[in-house]
């Protein structure tokens, strides 16, 4: 008991009632003023009707709606562009890490000064450009076409969409291509994989069989494509100019540190396995692909943990630029009930909640990793 309770008991037990009653004392006047200006506290408020509009909701939302429903809005808006974000980030930074490595001095001084003027700007300033750039892009009738379909305003951005009622093929087909990948990828580690052929067929009838499953139940699943109509465009998926600047300033900036992360990564692999791939008769693509990345992995991963923390709470800087996040309903909420301790501890909570999930889906991936390696030797 000595041994857990350490030396000085008695004056560590002194100073731990002595913060208990400061905090009970500090509460309990808290209450009395938010009491004295007519705030109850607590999270009764949560069921109270928002009066508020929220201008872009992933789920169905009208200003006579719930606290509690807005915040989830706000919620589900963070999520969805951090974990857009991830992705795109990921998929640039690796781009530019092992472009960054390139003997081609023109390609690696361009990637090291975007590299440089990304990392020693402020994210806030970013989000700025972007949203200014964004905004003076030209009207819906001038709109840029840089790809057929893909339509660029300054109303957003607009671009092909399977029609309504018809998502469930989407999923379908994205989960079938998943599936498939994943039997190709354990029949490859054991030693038997797919032939060309037989993975060609199996990728065409991931596409195939829920699109002819979709015909024989009548379902239209044609694409809505964007169209101008009016003043405005109609039609397809929409994104709004906040959320398209917040999306790429958020991946701009995240995807400099990843293409970092995975310089190191790479720089860490001992040259002699470079030399060893290239005397088997490999080429410097696929020496990277199968010999050099897998290594690295085990110090990219790790960090890549960290850059994925960075851009989910760096999506609270939304607030900046007008895009309806988390933060800017908690804080709506906040001054139209009064209620700001509760809010702030929402707050807390729900990043709390995201970094702690992003971090042990991570973990879990590295100790797959690690086992994996372990396994190999």
């Amino acid at each position: 008991m000595a041994a857990w309770w350490g030396e000085r008991p008695l004056a560590q037990l002194g100073v731990l009632l002595g913060v208990g009653v400061m905090f009970a004392y500090l509460g309990d006047n808290l209450s009395g003023n938010m009491q004295r200006v007519g705030i109850t506290p607590g999270f009764a408020f949560l069921s109270h009707a928002a009066n508020f509009e929220i201008g872009e909701s992933p789920i169905n939302y009208a200003a006579g709606d719930s606290y509690g429903r807005a915040i989830l809005v706000g919620l589900l808006n963070t999520v969805k562009v951090a974990a857009v974000g991830s992705v795109l980030a990921t998929m640039l930074g690796v781009a530019l890490g092992v472009a960054r490595l390139s003997s081609n001095r023109l390609l690696s001084g361009l990637v090291r000064g975007y590299i440089d003027v990304v990392r020693n700007t402020p994210l806030l300033l970013q989000l700025f450009f972007w949203n200014i750039t964004v905004h003076m892009l030209p009207g819906p009738r001038q709109a840029f076409e840089p790809v057929p379909g893909v339509l660029l305003s300054n109303r957003g951005v607009f671009a092909p969409a399977l029609q309504q009622g018809s998502e469930w093929i989407a999923l379908s087909i994205l989960a079938l291509l998943l599936l498939t990948g994943w039997v190709a990828r354990r029949r490859r580690l054991a030693g038997a994989p797919l032939s060309a052929a037989v993975l060609a067929a199996a990728l065409l009838s991931a596409v195939v069989v829920p699109l002819a499953a979709a015909r024989l139940l009548g379902v239209e699943t044609a694409l809505d494509w964007p169209r101008l109509q009016g003043f405005n465009i109609a039609g397809g998926l929409t994104l709004s100019p906040e959320f398209a600047a917040l999306l790429i300033g958020l991946v701009v900036n995240s995807a400099a540190g990843v293409a970092e992360t995975v310089r190191a990564g790479i720089l860490s692999v001992p040259t002699g396995q470079w030399e060893a791939g290239q005397a088997c008769g490999l080429r410097r693509w696929h020496v990277l692909r199968l010999i050099v990345v897998p290594q690295a992995l085990r110090v990219i991963v790790p960090v890549m943990t960290s850059n994925y923390l960075s851009l989910t709470k760096n999506s609270s800087l939304a607030v900046a630029i007008g895009f309806p996040d988390l933060v800017s309903v908690l804080n709506t909420t906040a001054n139209t009930t009064g209620q700001a301790l509760e809010t702030i501890a929402i707050m807390m909570l729900v990043y709390l909640s995201l970094s702690l999930g992003v971090s042990v889906a991570m973990n879990w991936y590295n100790r797959r990793l690690a086992a994996r390696e372990a396994g190999r030797s």
